[in-house]
């Protein structure tokens, strides 16, 4: 134990995120899809089916990112950026469409909304 000690004080300090590597961000990616996933099948809420959404959009986001980081190119990179910019604009119209149907209805519960009227 102290051989380990004396290493680390004699040696370069390890940065913040030294020992994640690409399974660490791949496993939070996942954990993040899946919980977006849950929520999205279990919630009735518009809004919060919405950001369940979102929530699988950046997991897959996170592990575009990190894909792109471990073969060292930016290519996953600059696809990130493109889906966030779809994303914003998907964002801002889900969220006009929800404020419509709520004005219609007074209620965000999808179940509602699931028969239309044509």
């Amino acid at each position: 134990m102290i051989d380990v000690l004396l290493t680390l004080a004699s040696g370069p300090t390890p940065g913040p995120m030294a020992q994640a590597t690409l399974f660490h961000y791949l496993i939070v990616s996942a954990l993040m899809f899946g919980i977006g996933l849950i929520g999205f099948l279990t919630r009735r809420n518009l809004i919060i089916m919405f950001l369940c959404t979102e929530l699988m959009f950046q997991a897959a986001g996170l592990s575009l990112i990190a894909f792109s980081r471990f073969h060292l190119n930016h290519t996953g990179e600059t696809f990130v950026i493109f889906v966030l910019t779809i994303a914003a604009a998907e964002a801002a119209l889900a969220l006009a469409l929800v404020v419509l149907l709520f004005r219609r209805q007074e209620t965000l519960d999808a179940g509602v909304w699931s028969q239309l009227r044509g």
